[in-house]
């Protein structure tokens, strides 16, 4: 077995991505502090961002949002774009991509938590153009077949069911 405790993990969340994903497929909420653990493991955590988008009329979403940051996250918070045709955009993937290839000098490991297919170019670069380790981390019902073959390895979160909780019934 290889020794990875001396390596050094970032740790990058597409919130919006996960959130979704397991209530959908379950109906239930992502524990992102026991994702963290789970994810380290015996290595170094360095960074942990979090990419959330903010929107006034969500209920509960201050709260969403300082539980994250109480495990350990660094929140990136971009507001709900509304256009005027009432289409809504919440899209984080080039600063996320941006953050992730900044960091990447000091990182041994970067781990991407989302199912988005649009990350592949990202996990190709850091890969062969940084020579870093790239690890995926989502629901394998949602996500893109191409993102996990392009990643170093892919935790599948629907073989973890102990870091999902329930939603409260209102």
């Amino acid at each position: 077995m290889v020794d990875t405790s001396s390596q050094r993990i970032g740790i990058f969340f597409d919130v919006q991505n996960i959130y979704h994903s397991a209530k959908h497929l379950y109906n239930a909420r992502v524990n992102f502090e026991k994702l963290v653990k789970q994810l380290v493991k015996n290595r170094t955590l360095i960074r942990a961002v979090a990419y959330v988008v903010k929107s006034d009329a969500v209920p509960g979403e201050q709260s969403f949002f300082e539980a994250l940051e109480k495990a350990g996250m660094e929140l990136r918070i971009k507001d709900l774009q509304v256009y005027a045709s009432g289409v809504k955009k919440a899209d984080w993937d080039v600063g996320m991509t941006v953050d992730a290839i900044r960091i990447s000098p000091t990182l041994d490991v970067i781990i991407l938590i989302t199912g988005d297919g649009d990350f592949v170019p990202l996990v190709e670069y850091l890969r062969w153009g940084m020579g870093k380790q790239v690890e995926v981390s989502a629901f394998g019902k949602t996500t893109s077949s191409r993102l996990i073959e392009s990643a170093d390895k892919f935790i599948d979160l629907d073989k973890h069911p102990k870091l999902l909780m329930e939603i409260p019934k209102k």
